[in-house]
């Protein structure tokens, strides 16, 4: 019985990935379609600012033209956090290699080198080009500032405005966590709040730029947030519509709610909310989205030629994207060891018969299921939680768009993949809760855990946070991943009860739809962090195929009088598209 529930219900699938031969792909081999692609003979520029670790601009440079070639190319990257800007590096270091990454990157990613190698040496030009394009900056010095400001005015001299600029300004005092945490402060000043005011960083690089699109992408909170009586929200809208000139900008919702498509259409500020859930990711994240059109471009436009995002892309669940990855353990915060787990694991189970709440005869019986698949995993050779050799696939259920998405076939091993530490305590709360989401269909309550087995937080009996333990659902999308997975993993716990731990960093990456050969640089309480404040690349990417035919439409073709000449003779001459109002400087 213990076996065969563990087959049946939670890794019943077929290892997708088991191609040992290497692919030439320059990241998971993904089905491109012909999108109205067809017409356009070179890159569009893409700014990217306030990157985090990439999600956003992972999507964009994705999208690929029927021959192959990126439809966008990240020209230039902003982050502050150290980290982060790592991560970043390296993925825009990977990206100048269009017909496969580096062999020596497969043999890092899959355990076969002792250490991540020195790109510098082994690729110079690649890795110097990769630095210049990427950097480490906080927006609002002086020094990004004089070096923002330098290398648009260099962007604009090439491109004019037929470039793209991306961005999700931080949001912590936007956030309804952060709003909380704010309220119960005495000495919190919102006036004095710099992250208040981190959009107008935004709105100045657009200003400068003058792109034909813009995206600005933030947390839910921002479309509630007030200062001074005010929202929020309609001093961003009003700074990004006026960037340049009056009206400069025309700013839609790509999942508007109604007919109309424009904030000056009438939209409502929950209109720009982008539920990711409805569109095939395995999340239920809820953010803000705004893309700002040129007048210009917006006014050539016919009204179906908008940014839309399709509501038709299948669903996803946790299990279709972390059901097939290798089984680990948890680790324990001390003493940790095979021997050890297996002794708390037992003890734990104990303690949950012991103290186990009444129950209908059915559910108690999937309940007690679910014990004795845990149960099983502590017989024999415990689960390893170091060697994270195993699957690499995702199970047969994984919609096929998104498995391509995912899942790279030159791996051996997923990366990022090594569990946390918990306490006695906290495993046997996991072992509950996920054996009570099993039979019940849904997480426990804090109510309803045993007092045995509960929490000694003073919030625990006051109702304010009944999911402090929270199970993600085998059949539901995750709830939103946040950077808070950093913290304890609480609320992110596995929902298989024979592993009892909370999510890795790459299943919360898978999660957020990030390619397995997504590689996350930092500590791991540093790489949750990442995953958990970035855009799904997989949202972005559908972002980026609506936005891409919108520029089919304003330009048909590019002149590609440029190629082939000398750097000082492309500064003096810029290729100028069919439509030249996308390369205006005034847009008139």
């Amino acid at each position: 019985m213990p076996s065969a529930w563990i087959s049946s219900c939670f890794v019943p699938v077929s290892r997708h990935a088991d191609c040992a031969s290497p692919l030439p792909v320059r990241r998971p081999a993904f089905v491109m379609q012909n999108f109205g692609l067809l017409g356009m003979t070179d890159y569009i520029p893409v700014v990217d600012l306030f990157s985090g670790p990439g999600g956003l601009a992972e999507g964009f440079a994705s999208l690929e033209r029927p021959c192959g070639s990126p439809r966008f190319k990240i020209v230039l990257s902003v982050e502050m956090e150290p980290i982060a800007h790592r991560t970043l590096l390296l993925r825009g270091f990977l990206r100048k290699f269009p017909s496969g990454f580096p062999a020596e990157y497969y043999d890092f990613l899959n355990g076969d080198a002792p250490h991540e190698p020195d790109w510098a040496s082994l690729y110079p030009r690649e890795w110097q080009e990769a630095g210049d394009e990427t950097r480490c900056l906080t927006l609002g010095t002086s020094e990004a500032k004089s070096f923002v400001q330098k290398r648009i005015g260099k962007i604009r001299a090439l491109h004019g405005g037929r470039t793209v600029l991306l961005g999700g300004p931080p949001c912590q005092s936007y956030s309804l966590a952060g709003r909380a945490r704010n309220a119960g402060n005495a000495f919190y000043d919102p006036a004095s709040d710099e992250r208040q005011s981190l959009y107008l960083d935004y709105a100045e690089v657009l200003r400068r730029l003058q792109p034909a699109i813009a995206v600005l992408e933030n947390v839910r909170g921002m479309l509630s947030a007030r200062h001074d009586g005010r929202l929020i929200f309609s001093d961003v809208m009003d700074t990004l519509a006026n960037a340049g000139g009056k009206d400069r900008y025309r700013l839609y919702s790509v999942a508007p709610s109604d007919e109309s498509r424009s904030w000056s259409e009438g939209l409502r500020p929950e209109d720009f909310l982008v539920r990711a859930e409805e569109h095939g990711i395995p999340q239920r994240r809820h953010r803000v989205f705004v893309v700002c059109i040129r007048r210009d471009v917006a006014s050539s436009l016919n009204r179906d030629l908008l940014p839309m995002l399709d509501r038709s892309d299948a669903a996803a669940s946790v299990h279709d994207v972390i059901g097939a990855m290798p089984m680990l353990r948890s680790r324990l915060s001390w003493n940790d060891s095979s021997g050890s787990w297996q002794k708390v694991l037992k003890k734990a189970r104990q303690l949950v018969i012991r103290h186990m709440r009444s129950m209908p005869s059915d559910v108690e019986r999937q309940f007690q299921v679910a014990l004795d698949g845990a149960l099983a995993s502590t017989t024999g050779t415990a689960l390893p939680f170091r060697e994270i050799q195993g699957s690499t696939g995702v199970p047969d259920t994984c919609p096929s768009a998104l498995r391509d998405w995912i899942v790279d076939r030159n791996l051996t091993r997923l990366p990022n993949n090594e569990t946390r530490g918990h306490i006695d305590e906290d495993i046997a709360r996991y072992l509950y809760a996920a054996a009570f989401a099993f039979a019940f269909g849904r997480s426990p309550r804090a109510r309803e855990f045993p007092r045995a087995l509960a929490a000694n937080h003073k919030s625990w009996n006051t109702g304010k946070f009944e999911d402090r333990f929270r199970v993600q659902l085998r059949d539901h999308p995750a709830t939103t991943i946040t950077s808070h997975i950093s913290k304890d993993g609480h609320y992110f716990i596995h929902p298989d009860p024979a592993q009892c731990r909370s999510l890795t960093v790459r299943e919360a990456a898978r999660l957020q739809t990030f390619p397995d050969n997504y590689f996350f640089h930092g500590r791991r309480t540093q790489q949750y962090v990442q995953v958990g404040n970035a855009v799904p690349p997989y949202l972005a990417w559908q972002i980026a195929r609506e936005l891409s035919k919108l520029l089919d439409h304003c330009v048909p073709t590019a002149k590609r009088t440029n190629l082939g000449r000398s750097a000082s003779a492309r500064k003096r001459s810029v290729a100028v598209p069919i439509n030249t109002s996308l390369m205006s400087a005034d847009g008139s």
